[in-house]
């Protein structure tokens, strides 16, 4: 009776302690599941936030209170590699004054954030030198994590560290730790380029508008060619090869019956092309009424125009001609432009020779030449090297020469027809491709 006693309490006694055992593994499961629970539900809110926000500055400091909260961690911070400086640059820090977390270069030996950087895989740290400059940071055992974003194109490539110390617990920073911590800063890698996309998309779409802004009144500035009728018959067309071109052209009545007909080409596109453009615009319109010498007004608008060529580097070719049908001639002067011309009624072709080099590249006082003009049937023809110069898909160049054999063949037409009859030239020569240069055309009768 005894042993059969003795049996049964062995018996109770191994089935306590397994039901004990048993309890402890389901708290430890529980334990893990809670502890795994916890991080999923933090990857998923962390990609909720991410995907809500297209300011990062602002997500980070939730993110990583989120992640510090998750892992135990009293300190941390969020670096984001910065191209222009060659600097990690903080985000956001955590458990410190932001104000004393400085900035860490790529380079820097002492810096675990910079090791962590260049290295592209985690680092864990027990102990902190002297001379670190991740001090501020700093506490106890230290994990450090890449942010990382793998390209298409070339791989993984590392956009910033997240470190975090000041661990809560006995037993530091462990291989949970990490993996979670690595998880998130994927997310934050993928967060960073999404963020750079959209605010280069968004830089890009508001700098199409600033330029068609600025193409808008561009156009605007170049005059119509009724302005100088009933004296002289014009026509005339600007294609600008970008937003903002730096080809114009500018008409002018001007005393006993004279006609003043400019066109120029700077050396350059763009905002500061067409600032030079406009510049040039408003003080020839000063310029030429001041004086029937063609010589002396490009003079005088070269000494307004003198200190923003030498700022920018730039340099203008341009021909300004004075149409004197009562004198039948035309006094003219060139400086640099090399299609200007008068197309006769026989079909004669005569070109009006640069006088001077492009203003903004030095030389003297600009000079004046004169050819004659017979009224009512020559056509002064002036266009810019965009047209010329455009090419076909395999390369070749239009030519100055198929240019002047259009104009000749409609000579006796009116200048419009003759502008047409140029464009449709071109438009047949690109087949549809885009114009790499500004063109543009002035035909005046006279």
């Amino acid at each position: 009776m005894a042993g059969t006693w003795c049996g049964w309490c062995c018996i109770v006694g191994e089935v306590r302690d397994a039901l004990a055992q048993a309890r402890l593994e389901a708290q430890a499961a529980n334990a893990e599941l809670l502890e795994r629970w916890e991080e999923i539900n933090l990857l998923y809110s962390i990609g909720d936030i991410l995907g809500r926000t297209l300011d990062l500055s602002d997500a980070a400091r939730t993110i990583l209170a989120a992640i510090s909260d998750t892992v135990g961690a009293g300190r941390g911070g969020i670096f984001v590699y910065e191209e222009s400086s060659g600097l990690l640059r903080p985000l956001t820090a955590q458990g410190v004054d932001a104000k004393l977390v400085a900035p860490v270069a790529v380079d820097d030996a002492s810096s675990l954030v910079a090791r962590t950087y260049r290295a592209r895989h985690a680092m864990l740290e027990s102990s902190v030198p002297g001379d670190t400059s991740d001090l501020a940071l700093r506490r106890g055992p230290v994990l450090a994590v890449p942010v990382m974003w793998k390209s298409p194109q070339d791989g993984p490539v590392a956009l910033g560290v997240v470190l975090l110390s000041d661990k809560r617990s006995d037993m530091g920073f462990t291989a949970s730790d990490e993996k979670l911590v690595s998880a998130i800063a994927a997310q934050i890698g993928t967060a960073i380029q999404i963020e750079g996309l959209v605010r280069a998309s968004v830089a890009q779409q508001r700098l199409a508008h600033e330029m068609q802004l600025a193409h808008e009144l561009q156009m605007r500035l170049l005059p119509a060619t009724t302005v100088v009728s009933p004296e002289a018959s014009c026509a005339a067309r600007v294609a600008p090869a970008q937003s903002v071109g730096g080809d114009f052209y500018h008409l002018f009545r001007l005393a006993d019956g004279r006609t003043g007909v400019l066109i120029g080409d700077v050396s350059s596109h763009g905002y500061q092309a067409a600032l030079i453009m406009a510049l040039t615009m408003s003080a020839m319109a000063i310029h030429a009424q001041a004086t029937v010498d063609p010589a002396v007004a490009v003079q005088a608008l070269y000494a307004s125009l003198a200190d923003e060529l030498r700022q920018t580097e730039m340099f203008l070719s341009l021909c300004y001609v004075v149409v004197d049908p009562a004198a039948r001639r035309v006094c003219y002067t060139n400086t640099g432009h090399p299609h200007a011309f008068i197309v006769t009624a026989d079909g004669t072709v005569q070109r009006l020779d640069a006088t001077d080099p492009p203003l903004g590249l030095g030389g003297d006082a600009p000079h004046s030449a004169v050819l004659p003009w017979t009224p009512g049937s020559d056509l002064l023809v002036l266009f810019t090297d965009g047209i010329s110069d455009a090419r076909d898909d395999a390369g070749v160049a239009l030519g100055e020469a198929r240019v002047l054999d259009v104009v000749r063949a409609r000579r006796h037409d009116a200048p419009a027809r003759v502008v047409d009859g140029v464009f449709s030239l071109l438009e047949g020569h690109m087949s549809g491709m885009a114009p790499a240069d500004d063109q543009a055309i002035v035909v005046l009768r006279s």
